[in-house]
């Protein structure tokens, strides 16, 4: 089946993918991935520069690193190996981008659970790359959904940083994850939050 563009899977492949790393892998990062895919195309739907297709099919496999096992940072180079082996670049760039709205390495929640080269790779890798639109839709899609559904960013954030704690980029990552917000709103002129369904039931749930 065609891809949609820039090697990125059509929604049907998208989700063949994601059913099959959920069966090897079975965990609350699917949902969780359902849901950012979902976002990204409701806030595309509102941007006249993006396409929705492209956006779903990004979101929903911005993870599928994890499709190889429990694992921290490393499921952004699983993902993007599995991702260059297939011929999809734009995912393979999207999963290693979307953990860094603060482009610096060491800006994770988690740790590197990986080699001293693929750690140098990533390093290298985001040097070089300047985030597009679709960077920063997956980096602030991935800040606004948990696996029960779309919440307000403070309680994704709190809830990463209590699962994985915090470091000294904590703070600055918080805050270009809050510019990439501002960033849309702008050109979507509304609030993101009024194109996602049930934020208030989500984020006051008990």
């Amino acid at each position: 089946m065609r891809k949609i563009n820039l090697g990125v899977p059509t929604i049907e492949e998208a989700k063949l993918i994601l059913d099959e790393g959920s069966k090897l892998n079975p965990g609350p990062w699917v949902e969780h991935s359902l849901f950012v895919g979902k976002a990204a195309e409701l806030i595309a739907k509102e941007d006249k520069e993006l396409d929705r297709n492209i956006a779903l099919s990004l979101g929903m496999l911005h993870d599928i690193g994890r499709r190889y096992g429990v694992t921290s940072m490393r499921h952004s180079i699983d993902g993007y190996n599995f991702s260059m082996e297939k011929g999809y670049d734009l995912l393979a760039r999207i999963c290693i981008s979307h953990s860094f709205s603060y482009k610096n390495i060491d800006a994770v929640f988690g740790k590197w659970d990986c080699s001293d080269k693929e750690y140098k790779f990533v390093k290298e890798y985001l040097d070089k790359i300047d985030f597009t639109a679709y960077d920063k839709l997956i980096q602030l899609c991935d800040a606004l959904a948990l696996p029960t559904g779309y919440c307000l960013m403070e309680k994704r954030m709190l809830d990463v940083a209590m699962r994985h704690g915090v470091n000294e980029y904590t703070i600055e990552k918080w805050k270009a994850i809050f510019e990439i917000k501002n960033f849309f709103e702008e050109r979507i002129g509304k609030s993101i939050y009024s194109v996602l369904p049930n934020v208030v039931e989500n984020t006051f749930k008990f």
